[in-house]
């Protein structure tokens, strides 16, 4: 039914074949009338601007030049495209410059295998701070973090780019990235037409750390806040603070309020003086309020422990009567919407919109469980990254930002020719 795209991981060599085998003796091209197949992900490269970020033609790089590429997750359908795309564009350099063996370009992918784990991602910049690359590529998982690491790579001649989310350090040379304002403002505007300009929407970010995450929250809501007036925001929730929203569904199964969760939780980080309650009085004869706020407090932690992040977004959801629509930010906040929202008793009123085009996603477009999917470019993203990291070695000049682009998606579009390239598995 749905074409999957999958790409290669290098051009086929014939190619070039009407080129190579027509020469004559003083080196004249002879045209054979056959024309180069384009490769199944040209439109992935098309979709990249400007252009120049889309090839590798004139990037003339020394043999043995060693590029470091860090992504933030290894194994999700988004992160493998974006190896697949890192992996095009090594191949096409080093054919293009008809390097083998050791003088072959290296390029190599790395990335932590939980998408949220900053310490693992500083680790993996350490040890290919170690290798002496020629230039790192990065996906920073937190914005502020690596200052450092970054200060010791340039210090040794390492210039740094990025890609998919931006960095707040100074020196970062070029960001290939989708232009995530926008789109997530096209996916406010679609949902709330979706919801008929009227009711709550629920905004699920992916995490309350990276730039990508950060610059989707804001063209949500400002959209919303701008050109909405019908529609009222929930949220945002951050699927990384979620403990919190944990505790208070568990204090509420409990029949704990909120008042002595708080108090409980007072009493652990220590904001109550010693031998005080909470309201700064002493307790009396026989009372002792620290034991009954820290067995209270065991249970709700206990019980919130077992509780998964679906669990705690349907409690949430659960909350406001009203709500209308949710929109994720990435490919796992829109799941979790998906999923949270079937275990609410309004399911069947509310719609969903959000990020990726995975085949999690593409399933539940199908069935009708989400309603429009910001589809990124993660494939053009890693090749465009590599592009650029190249231009940076051999000082050519970059933007400051490359746009890798997007494409909306729903029922009525998703088997076009002009969508397809950008759903995958």
């Amino acid at each position: 039914m749905r074409k999957r795209f999958l790409p290669a991981v290098s051009l086929a060599v014939c190619v070039t074949m009407g080129i190579c085998a027509c020469s004559s003796d003083n080196d004249e091209d002879v045209f054979t009338g056959d024309t180069p197949e384009e490769p199944e992900y040209q439109a992935n490269l098309d979709a990249v601007t400007p252009a120049a970020y889309s090839t590798v033609d004139g990037l003339d790089l020394e043999p043995g030049t060693y590029i470091s590429v860090i992504g933030k997750q290894e194994d999700s359908s988004y992160w493998q495209q974006i190896r697949a795309g890192v992996q095009q564009a090594a191949a096409d350099l080093n054919e293009k410059l008809g390097y083998s063996g050791n003088d072959q370009i290296r390029v190599l992918f790395n990335a932590p295998s939980d998408g949220e784990d900053i310490d693992e991602q500083v680790n993996i910049l350490d040890e290919e701070l170690a290798r002496y690359p020629d230039v790192i590529a990065i996906a920073s998982i937190d914005a502020d973090a690596s200052e450092v690491q970054f200060d010791l790579a340039i210090g040794n001649g390492i210039p740094i780019v990025a890609f998919d989310s931006g960095n707040s350090y100074q020196g970062i040379q070029c960001t290939c990235v989708t232009d995530n304002r926008t789109a997530a403002a096209e996916g406010a505007s679609r949902l709330c037409g979706a919801v008929e300009e009227s009711g709550e929407v629920l905004l699920l970010v992916h995490d309350s750390v990276s730039g990508n995450a950060a610059e989707r929250m804001e063209g949500f809501t400002g959209e919303i806040t701008g050109n909405h007036p019908g529609v009222t925001l929930a949220g945002p929730l951050y699927l990384d603070q979620l403990n919190e929203i944990k505790r208070q569904a568990a204090a509420e199964q409990l029949n704990v309020s909120l008042e002595e969760l708080q108090a409980a939780e007072s009493a652990e980080s220590g904001d109550t003086a010693e031998g005080q309650t909470e309201d700064g009085t002493v307790p009396e004869e026989g009372e002792n309020p620290e034991s009954t706020d820290s067995a209270s407090l065991e249970e709700v932690i206990s019980v919130a422990d077992g509780m998964s992040d679906e669990d705690a977004v349907a409690w949430y959801m659960e909350k406001h009567p009203d709500l209308k629509g949710v929109f994720g930010t990435n490919d796992a906040a829109t799941q979790i919407a998906v999923e949270a929202l079937s275990r609410t008793e309004f399911s069947d009123d509310v719609r969903v919109m959000g990020f990726d085009a995975g085949s999690s996603q593409i399933s539940a477009l199908e069935s009708g469980d989400i309603d429009g999917l910001i589809a990124q470019n993660p494939f053009g993203m890693g090749y465009a990254a590599v592009v650029a990291a190249s231009r940076t070695v051999l000082e050519i000049g970059n933007e400051a930002v490359v746009n890798t682009g997007y494409v909306w998606v729903d029922s009525e579009n998703m088997e076009d020719e002009a969508v397809q390239p950008f759903l995958y598995d």
